[in-house]
């Protein structure tokens, strides 16, 4: 029988009650952690210990991490895996090389797995495009995501919402040039990529209007993982989509100057 996952889900977030419902609705066992901010009195080791501490006492087997990027996500991961837990992490990864491949190493030695959460990599016609089109060989990829709110975690929206995008094109068409990326906070809500050769359109697909389960594929995918299975989306994915938003930001930047 298939073991059932008891997950500890970190943060307070308006996403950490959102994966909280999906997880129990999968019959999954919850347990929320969501004073995870190192406070003013702590020191480094002794954050650390706190957090070590709730993870080896709470019996989950994956942490998820429902929190924006910064330095304390490698402390987390840090403490989850030595902990003896598989991680999850939204995107983006904004970690270094360096910290990566750290956090890889760490996790090798105790036999964790770690993850990123790009949930529409995993719509039915994202995984189409990647078995359909030979990785994009001789197209171009566009894609265009706005929202009509504003900016809640301090993130540019290239990094951001762009990450979505950007992890759709790593995933699905990879050696496809990309043409055209356009991300916003205060407009009209807009998520569509589309692919073209050089005379026409040929794929689109409307993210905004997606009623697939892709939360929880996503999650039935870190468990299969967790068994043994291949993953795509590891810490060296999240390194190439930073590779490609930054590759992005540098050509934007060129078109600027006078």
């Amino acid at each position: 029988m298939t073991e059932v996952h008891k997950y500890v889900v970190v943060g307070r977030g308006r996403w950490a009650p959102r994966i909280k419902s999906i997880l129990a609705a999968e019959d999954r066992n919850v347990c929320p952690l969501e004073s995870a901010r190192r406070t003013i009195h702590e020191n480094e080791s002794a954050y650390h210990e706190r957090l070590a501490t709730f993870f080896r006492s709470c019996g989950a087997q994956i942490a998820w991490l429902c929190l924006p990027p910064g330095e304390h996500i490698p402390l987390l991961m840090t403490a989850a895996i030595e902990s003896g837990l598989h991680v999850v992490v939204e995107k983006p990864w904004l970690c270094t090389p360096d910290q990566t491949a750290r956090l890889e190493a760490l996790a090798n030695s105790h036999g964790a797995r770690l993850a990123i959460h790009y949930e529409y990599c995993l719509m039915e016609a994202v995984e189409a495009w990647r078995r359909d089109h030979n990785g994009g060989t001789d197209l171009l990829f566009g894609g265009r995501l706005n929202v009509s709110r504003p900016d809640h975690i301090g993130l540019p929206a290239l990094d951001n919402l762009g990450s979505h995008l950007f992890s759709i094109h790593e995933y699905s068409v990879p050696d496809s040039v990309i043409s055209e990326i356009h991300c916003g906070y205060n407009q009209p809500d807009e998520r569509r990529v589309w692919l073209e050769n050089q005379s026409r359109q040929i794929a689109e697909i409307d993210l905004l209007a997606n009623k697939e389960p892709i939360i929880q594929r996503f999650i039935a995918r870190v468990e299969s993982a967790i068994r043994g299975a291949e993953f795509p989306f590891d810490l060296q994915f999240g390194l190439r989509v930073a590779e490609r938003t930054a590759a992005w930001r540098r050509q934007l930047q060129r078109q600027e100057q006078p």
